[in-house]
């Protein structure tokens, strides 16, 4: 109810002011809308996921929605990586501020580092993950290489939800893993200025021969 009661009011008065600096920064310039939200809990929920993980934490509102969905699936162990090297430069630690309002620090994990970097850090440390969001650098061999490293991190089968899929880099990137690596499109949605896709990472082996490529 805390969390929900901290995005109704966040989302209603479009604004934050930073406690780090007492700057007033602009919701609506960059936080995922109403819909994607519930998206994002929806599928936490849906993949009994317990292990999840953000690029690009912003203001937190896309946060707030996974920890919505780990706190009500119940899991004890339940926890939230997030990814932004932007954090305290772009967002005066406001995404962080919200997160510690509603009291989920316990179960977050931020790494203040790029995408490119983190993950395959993670990759070396045998980390695994259930569950996805990708809303950091949007052009293509960004989301490429941040997919690329997801599908490995990922359970087989599991999902990766990308905002802005409108973005030709974005869904020219998405475009290859479907074509080449048995990804499939799960869920397309809309609001407000965004849109975004759920995509289900491959559950079997990649047994491709070195010289296979489809066109994307």
């Amino acid at each position: 109810d805390r969390i929900r009661a901290t995005i109704d009011r966040l989302i209603a008065e479009g604004s934050i002011v930073a406690r780090a600096d007492g700057s007033t920064h602009d919701l609506r310039s960059v936080s995922i809308s109403r819909d994607e939200g519930e998206a994002l809990t929806r599928w936490v929920l849906r993949e009994h996921a317990t292990r999840t993980i953000e690029i690009g934490l912003g203001y937190g509102i896309s946060a707030l929605h996974i920890c919505e969905g780990l706190i009500r699936s119940g899991d004890p162990d339940a926890r939230h990586v997030v990814i932004d090297p932007f954090q305290s430069r772009r967002f005066a630690d406001c995404g962080l501020q919200v997160l510690a309002e509603v009291g989920v620090t316990p179960i977050v994990e931020h790494h203040d580092a790029l995408s490119q970097i983190a993950l395959p850090a993670f990759l070396a440390e045998g980390r695994r993950f259930d569950f996805a969001f990708v809303d950091g650098n949007h052009r293509f061999d960004a989301v490429f290489v941040d997919l690329f490293y997801l599908g490995r991190l990922l359970s087989r089968g599991g999902i990766v939800l990308l905002d802005d899929y409108d973005l030709p880099g974005i869904r020219r990137a998405v475009s290859f893993f479907v074509s080449n690596l048995g990804w499939r499109v799960e869920e397309e949605g809309s609001g407000g200025d965004h849109q975004w896709v759920a995509l289900r990472t491959a559950s079997t082996d990649d047994t491709r021969d070195f010289r296979y490529f489809v066109e994307f």
